[in-house]
């Protein structure tokens, strides 16, 4: 029996809204199993005090300037160079064997597992740069991490700016590169700062990576060459060992609010900017 078109379309409807509420429900599912559980340890003194006794007591307050400044750092070096490329794949050259051998890294990149990008970084950051385990070694293995996903976001951000309003830049006297700063890049910039938001969620996260190359000490960091416990790796430290799961809930908890209040202030600085540029 030949099912309608009318039928066919509210069945096609139907399972598409049944897989997005699926996703969102796994999704609320497991922020709000979290937050039940990290809230209640949620507390000033576990905000500013340093982690002790391995971390059954004490507060997380070294493992959050530890992945905020190891993050800092990753961003900082990788966005630059992300854009850039960017911008010479799309402004710059043309489709080539340049340009395919430029995507393949970048795509094979964001393809190798995290581990090994720890892996690297130890050998290349730790021992043979002899920076040790450190800030500054963490946040340059987290940097060619996320490197692939800046370049695609901003590249395909780019490439969505109609053509129209380069030519109008030239036609207004602009130089290249006049025109993509004060063009492109403004048109462009939603869709970059979401690949950065990718990328700084990315880092905040990430376990295997930081916790070869930046260590895992507790102490408060004083420097960029100084060893450093993120908040993921305290995480993972605290459950894996059983040392204090409570800790570990609020650690969570805190990791959840910390990646929302990034993304709902990016994405208001950029709004903020957008609204300006009108």
């Amino acid at each position: 029996m030949k099912m309608n078109a009318n039928t066919s379309q509210k069945i096609a409807k139907f399972t598409i809204w049944a897989a997005a509420l699926f996703v969102i429900a796994i999704l609320f599912s497991i922020i709000a199993y979290i937050l039940v559980k990290g809230i209640p340890m949620l507390s000033w003194e576990f905000l500013t005090d340093i982690p002790r006794d391995m971390g059954r007591s004490g507060g997380i307050s070294s493992s959050i300037v530890g992945t905020l400044v190891v993050t800092a750092v990753a961003v900082i070096v990788a966005t630059p160079f992300g854009i850039g490329t960017a911008i010479y794949l799309t402004e710059y050259t043309r489709e080539g064997r340049i340009t395919r051998i430029i995507r393949f890294s970048a795509e094979s990149l964001a393809g190798i597992p995290s581990i090994v990008y720890g892996l690297f970084g130890f050998i290349f950051f730790v021992i043979y740069l002899n920076m040790g385990w450190s800030i500054l070694s963490g946040g340059l293995t987290m940097a060619i991490m996320i490197l692939p996903t800046i370049i695609r976001t901003s590249e395909e951000s780019i490439r969505t700016v109609p053509q129209l309003y380069r030519e109008v830049g030239f036609s207004l006297g602009l130089t290249k590169l006049q025109t993509i700063t004060r063009t492109v890049l403004p048109s462009a910039l939603p869709g970059i700062v979401n690949g950065v938001i990718l990328s700084i969620g990315r880092c905040v996260a990430e376990t295997a990576a930081v916790i070869l190359t930046a260590g895992s000490a507790l102490r408060m960091p004083e420097s960029l060459f100084s060893p450093t416990r993120t908040m993921a790796v305290h995480f993972y430290i605290l459950a894996r060992e059983g040392i204090s799961m409570d800790n570990a809930y609020g650690t969570a908890a805190l990791l959840i609010i910390l990646i929302l209040l990034l993304n709902v202030g990016f994405n208001m600085l950029v709004n903020r900017f957008i609204a300006k540029g009108r």
